[in-house]
């Protein structure tokens, strides 16, 4: 049920952006614990000078290969929150070759009466999920 929305530098190949998407799932899976076929993912690709994602002072440079994730969750723990960022960004440095200060994550929580996966029910509520 999470909704992951990510905004990349545009020119990465579909394949690049199909590895991209895998291995943030598999982080998913391992730390949100959601079925396989719980998968919302949405690409969006920028110029180069339409994304300014900076470091807010820790001192590191980002590079072209920069990754910003928006992920639109039920309640989580801290634990289970701590955990997505390690497995995503091991993920995408395993997977991608990604490196780790290039990718920023940020949750927005929202409650079981905000999702309707379809047919006009809010399927948390009805009982259906």
């Amino acid at each position: 049920m999470p909704l992951l929305r990510f905004d990349v530098v545009e020119g990465r190949t579909e394949e690049e952006l199909k590895k991209l998407l895998d291995a943030a799932h598999r982080g998913m899976l391992k730390a949100f614990e959601v079925p396989e076929r719980d998968r919302y993912q949405i690409v969006h690709q920028h110029p180069a000078h339409e994304m300014i994602v900076e470091d807010t002072g820790l001192g590191f440079e980002r590079s072209k290969d920069v990754v910003l994730i928006n992920i639109t969750s039920k309640q989580r723990t801290e634990k289970q929150k701590q955990n997505l960022y390690t497995y995503i960004v091991e993920e995408l440095n395993v997977s991608c070759g990604i490196d780790p200060k290039d990718v920023m994550i940020s949750i927005s929580i929202n409650g079981d009466a905000d999702w309707s996966f379809g047919f006009g029910r809010a399927q948390f509520l009805t009982g259906d999920l």
